[in-house]
């Protein structure tokens, strides 16, 4: 199964419809930064790429959910997913500095600053990962993106995905400022995809 096929599949399951906000899609290296309510996600949302900007995307995946059996692993390498071990996170071996390592000059991301799966309506506070993804290359543009309904494909607990209809938004880029704090750019990142959700 190619990764085209694989994107009809998943374009077919989440009936996802794509609007773009004050931004376009284009294949210069970005941060794609999403809520996180399915273990879909990161297929979803790399399927509504146009092709030629899902060509140069690695979506950040769990490795403990994708690299589990023969055929999660087989879907992760057909949409060349980023496996992350959550659970053996070495002190000189970081996951950003994994991430920015396998991307190179090239590749733009898809990561969930939320680091688990959310149920409820609200977002999460968001983890430290998108700061230091931004802060080690400031050049990165962060795109804010938010996913609506997409838990409702593959329900917590089930193993094949329902059919059903997903919204996807993608808004304004946004760049850590010079100076910026942590916790600045975290909230400000995040009151970004709440501002899609209410749009």
């Amino acid at each position: 199964m190619t990764g085209t096929i694989l994107a009809m599949i998943a374009k077919l399951l989440s009936g996802a419809s794509v609007r773009w906000i004050d931004c376009q899609p284009e294949t210069r290296q970005r941060v794609y930064f999403a809520n996180h309510t399915s273990h879909l996600d990161a297929l979803v949302l790399w399927s509504s790429l146009p092709v030629e900007v899902r060509r140069l995307t690695r979506p950040v995946a769990a490795k403990d959910y994708w690299g589990r059996g023969r055929l999660r692993r087989y879907l992760a390498s057909r949409f060349n997913a980023l496996l992350i071990d959550r659970r053996d996170i070495k002190v000189h071996q970081s996951p950003v500095d994994l991430m920015l390592r396998e991307i190179g000059e090239t590749y733009s991301l898809i990561v969930f600053p939320e680091g688990h799966r959310n149920t409820k309506p609200q977002l999460d506070e968001f983890k430290s990962g998108l700061y230091y993804l931004c802060k080690k290359r400031p050049h990165l543009e962060a795109v804010p993106v938010h996913m609506d309904n997409v838990n409702r494909v593959l329900p917590r607990g089930e193993f094949l995905p329902v059919p059903l209809l997903t919204c996807i938004t993608f808004g304004k880029p946004i760049l850590l400022g010079e100076g910026e704090p942590k916790r600045d750019f975290l909230a400000r990142a995040r009151e970004a995809v709440i501002q899609l959700r209410e749009t």
